[in-house]
């Protein structure tokens, strides 16, 4: 079914899957610059004397599980994806 949609639309399945991986890619990226923003307030938070050395490492934590999870999710997404365009 993909190639076939793949054809009709005059793209090759190859050209579709490689732009999934780079939809891929750029949806990683926006998930690590998110990541990189949420470490850097709990840093300003810490150096304010807003909240402790202990609570700032929790939610390093917190936040990089939520990081895998979400990436985790475009993978997975990808993966499908990937399966769908290469059905015959």
């Amino acid at each position: 079914a993909g190639r076939g949609l793949c054809a009709r639309l005059g793209l090759g399945w190859q050209t579709s899957v490689n732009t999934q991986s780079g939809e891929a890619e750029n949806s990683r990226v926006s998930i690590r610059n998110i990541r990189r923003d949420a470490n850097q307030a709990c840093k300003e938070s810490q150096s304010a004397g807003e909240i402790s050395e202990d609570d700032l490492r929790r939610m390093e934590d917190l936040i990089q599980k939520e990081t895998d999870k979400f990436i985790g999710l475009v993978d997975s997404e990808l993966k499908a994806k990937e399966s769908d365009l290469l059905e015959i």
